[in-house]
């Protein structure tokens, strides 16, 4: 009897394929209408470089920019914008179910196992389902966030109705799939002391940034804590962290700063931090002059941005859980354990092999792509690096030199954006696809390390 074989066989079946080309070709298509008349202000047409750039800042739901959204884009413009952002951010996490489905069928019996239990069983059975759900939640976040904007547009700004639900539905959108752009030249530093509008943004960038299985997750077994599987622990454990460990960096270092927290007073300044904190997971709106912050929170903001959010979610970077297996593997050696347990579960040790391949792959990128830039631009070392690591990160964040940058800077951000987005998901897969059991052992040799 023949083996069922996947409906996508051979190379165009293998996840990384599937991947690259539903982005390349959802930045293509934005390329071509952002290129139109239609899509600028003074109806002329835009530079190609442009209109690719913010394609693939759209898709890749980034949030950098060559030029200024409201005053560059008409209206058609913005509105392509923002379907690009959608399909970027539904694509993420549908191609990550769907990458999902391919690797456990295109694996063993005990290896198809390991995938879905890691995955929370999604298999081809289910795929559909899985789909409709997180274009479901993905809608409802949306519409919820969306309506919260517009209300506090009409009620607190003086908005009209339909200006509000444009902006509301705008930056909804951009919120929850961590995409960035806003439609005010300053991005969001007009809000910085309005708590609707900043904690209704983090939130939908949180949310948006969990991953699709954690949250279903947390919506089935909410009151269940003790149910929950290590990809949720993880995440959850690793975010909150994050979040509070950032927002009290920025609050030391921003505190008496007079070009971002200095005139704020204790509530705005605890505001602002945590907002800044929030959104180097991937958001990249700032209601601070990122420009003029001290070089010690562009460290930290490096960092955060690196490490990202949580996996087959619209946030960017390694990823948390990526960065927590790292600590854990760290915090075995250091114990002398042969194996690597977190909880009552052993982390088995392909999952580490991955976990070190990306985050080392991605330093390597990062670190090269800061070289490359510093040679053809006169920027200074941290400010080119934050750009790179929010380029890679798929984060948006800028010191403000994006437009300054020659054209052979601008392609470079544009592959780093493009490889930022699809690079983890399509490494994950590749590396799970190419597990072999070698049938033999080499002699083994002990190396001084360190």
């Amino acid at each position: 009897m023949m083996r069922h074989r996947p409906a996508l066989p051979g190379r165009i079946g293998h996840p990384a394929v599937v991947i690259a080309a539903g982005f390349g070709a959802a930045v293509v298509i934005g390329a071509l209408l952002l290129s139109t008349p239609l899509a600028t202000t003074d109806g002329y047409t835009t530079h190609w470089l442009t209109a690719v750039f913010t394609a693939v800042s759209a898709v890749c739901v980034t949030g950098l920019t060559l030029v200024d959204t409201e005053t560059h884009w008409s209206m058609f413009g913005e509105v392509v914008i923002a379907f690009l952002m959608q399909a970027g951010g539904l694509g993420i996490m549908t191609l990550a179910t769907l990458a999902t489905v391919l690797i456990s069928g295109r694996l063993g019996l005990r290896a198809r196992m390991s995938v879905q239990l890691e995955t929370k069983s999604v298999v081809a059975a289910d795929l559909g389902q899985v789909l409709r759900r997180v274009v479901l939640f993905s809608l409802v976040c949306e519409a919820a966030v969306a309506a919260v904007l517009t209300g506090r547009f009409v009620i607190g700004y003086g908005e009209p109705f339909g200006r509000a639900l444009y902006l509301g539905g705008f930056h909804a959108v951009s919120a929850f799939n961590n995409a960035g752009f806003a439609l005010w030249p300053d991005n969001l530093m007009r809000f910085v002391s309005d708590p609707w509008i900043c904690l209704t943004i983090a939130l939908a960038v949180i949310v948006g940034g969990l991953g699709f299985p954690v949250v279903f997750e947390l919506l089935r077994t909410w009151r269940r804590p003790r149910s929950w599987s290590l990809l949720t622990r993880i995440t959850l454990g690793l975010t909150a962290v994050l979040l509070g460990g950032g927002t009290l960096a920025f609050l030391t270092t921003e505190w008496t700063n007079p070009s971002t927290m200095g005139p704020l007073d204790d509530s705005g300044k605890l505001l602002a931090a945590f907002f800044a904190a929030v959104m180097p997971r991937s958001g990249g709106f700032n209601t601070l002059d990122i420009s003029h912050m001290m070089p010690s929170s562009w460290l930290v903001t490096d960092v955060l941005m690196f490490i990202g959010g949580g996996s087959a979610g619209t946030a960017g970077g390694i990823k948390v859980t990526t960065f927590g297996f790292l600590l854990f593997i760290v915090w075995s050696e250091v114990r002398g354990e042969n194996q690597v347990n977190i909880g009552h579960r052993r982390l088995p040790s392909s999952t580490q092999r991955q976990a070190l391949s990306i985050s080392l792959l991605g330093i390597l990128l990062v670190a090269f792509s800061t070289w490359i830039l510093l040679i053809i631009t006169p920027h200074s070392l941290d400010r080119v690096m934050f750009e790179v690591i929010s380029a890679f990160a798929t984060n948006g964040l800028s010191t403000g030199i994006t437009p300054d940058i020659t054209v052979a800077g601008h392609v470079l951000l544009s592959l780093l954006m493009f490889i930022g987005r699809i690079g983890p998901l399509t490494l994950g897969s590749a590396l799970a696809l190419k597990q072999r059991t070698r049938r033999y052992e080499l002699p083994e040799e002990r190396v001084i390390v360190g």
